[in-house]
């Protein structure tokens, strides 16, 4: 286990602070209705500034916050200790300082979260019951980040204000849903009403500019694997990546994306962004598109304002493109998806979810049935026989619950060779498991037909004679593999 980041706090502690102001002291007993009462006197006064002097920047507005967050620290100190007969300690000031800095500008009790690295998931089941996903596994209960139910959502509210580059989200009974992008990228998604209380999961996203050599590193595939994706992309072979939730196909598709030639002008279609190759410092020739929801407003039976995948992919057809990137398909999109890897050129990569590879062309067609009329069953199967050239499935077995590890790793790479026996795809499993070894990662199994395009970008195909690849040994699980 590596090292312990010690600017990391550790599970149910305040994370680090977002400087110049100072953090909150590990073990501090904040007072949270005086943190609320200050906030509101800062806001008002920021309001009015903001009216005098329209235009100032988010950096400009933060640095005039903290000095009114100073002030209004300093009187609520006086007044605190003629109360108390006692002076406040500089401990308390400075953690009700930044816990106001956090409630006005940031995320309140949950920036905590946010900042700590080893974060993955946050859950929110009702304003008491607060609970963290770590990236080793764990799950464990913290301390809650709202005094009240209408707390917590007036803090979404202040999210969904702030939140930049998207139009303002609403969260009312009218309107019980809400989908951001916070600004560190994570992905939130609040209910109300239809729930008992407010429920809310965000998604964190720790690797976010992750590339082949990492997930390497990480155990998610071996070198040989490594090598093959790379010349897989670079030979402009179409890639569809599936999995289960949260195994790890966003990352795996960012890792792909690095391989892309700097140059390259691409398209990046997501209803939220979570591929940030428009801010990996790598690609320059980016198009992002993300889509958009409705204004809750209906014209002509549409949703005003809404702007789907699909409107996205038409237009991204249009822009002189090399390749088209989903971050996931999940509706009609998969239509003009399959459209453009069939008739456009070669290199575009999407997300699918899906449980197991052998259920993928099944996934396919029921999105095509559910996309509109005239679509069918045998024609998504001969598109997806014509535009795809590889499936990668990515696999995880959680073993948390028996005292191991949540490991995620590939564990297939089929190619699709064309249409088979009863209209069907057909494939071949290039890499996969090798349950006779109890290794139920992805290995070299076959040399697949189109190894003379993969040779040309620089593949040396003896690689593939390796028959455990590069691994030293099988995955090493508590209840191993077998091939019963």
């Amino acid at each position: 286990m590596p090292p312990r980041d010690p600017r990391v706090s550790e599970p149910g502690t305040r994370g680090p602070a977002v400087l110049p102001v100072a953090p909150i002291p590990v073990g501090s007993v904040v007072d949270y209705a005086a943190v609320r009462l200050i906030k509101k006197e800062v806001g008002e006064e920021l309001t009015d500034l903001l009216r005098a002097k329209s235009g100032l920047s988010g950096a400009a507005q933060e640095q005039q916050g903290r000095h009114l967050i100073n002030r209004q620290v300093a009187l609520w100190s006086d007044a605190e200790a003629v109360r108390r007969g006692a002076a406040t300690s500089a401990a308390e000031d400075a953690a009700i300082a930044q816990a106001v800095f956090d409630l006005q500008f940031r995320a309140g009790r949950l920036q905590a979260h946010l900042d700590n690295v080893l974060v993955e998931n946050i859950f929110i089941n009702g304003y008491v019951d607060v609970w963290l996903d770590f990236t080793d596994g764990r799950r464990v209960k913290v301390p809650q980040v709202a005094d009240s139910d209408e707390e917590l959502r007036e803090l979404l509210r202040d999210l969904a204000r702030r939140t930049t580059g998207q139009s303002e989200r609403s969260l009312s009974t009218a309107d019980p849903f809400l989908a951001l992008r916070l600004s560190d990228g994570s992905r939130l998604q609040a209910v109300i009403d239809v729930t008992p209380g407010t429920y809310v999961t965000i998604r964190r996203h720790s690797m976010r500019h992750a590339d082949l050599p990492e997930l390497v590193s990480r155990g998610m595939l071996d070198s040989t694997l490594e090598q093959f994706l790379r010349a897989c992309v670079r030979a402009e072979k179409n890639i569809m990546v599936v999995g289960g939730q949260a195994a790890g196909k966003t990352t795996l598709l960012r890792a792909l994306l690095r391989e892309v030639d700097p140059d390259e002008r691409f398209a990046t279609l997501e209803t939220e962004y979570e591929l940030f190759a428009h801010e990996n410092g790598y690609h320059r020739q980016v198009v992002p598109m993300e889509a958009r929801e409705s204004n809750g407003e209906f014209v002509a039976g549409s949703a005003a304002g809404e702007i789907t995948l699909m409107d996205l992919m038409y237009r991204a057809l249009r822009m002189t493109l090399t390749r088209i990137v989903v971050g996931e398909v999940r509706g009609p999109e998969i239509v003009a998806m399959l459209q453009a890897m069939t008739n456009g050129a070669g290199g575009n990569l999407c997300t699918l979810h899906a449980i197991h590879p052998s259920v993928v062309f099944d996934r396919i067609a029921e999105l095509y049935l559910l996309a509109q009329a005239n679509m069918s069953e045998s024609l998504a199967y001969r598109q997806s026989a014509n535009g795809l050239d590889f499936i990668v499935f990515v696999a995880s077995i959680d073993e948390t619950k028996i005292g191991g590890h949540r490991h995620r790793f590939l564990s297939h790479v089929l190619e699709v060779t064309g249409v088979g026996e009863g209209g069907r795809p057909e494939t071949n499993q290039i890499f996969g498991p090798r349950p006779e070894w109890a290794e139920p990662r992805g290995v070299p199994l076959m040399v697949p037909r189109c190894i003379n395009d993969l040779r040309r970008v620089g593949f040396d195909a003896n690689l593939l004679a390796a028959p455990g690849g590069a691994w030293g040994a099988a995955l090493p699980l508590l209840v191993q593999e077998s091939s019963l």
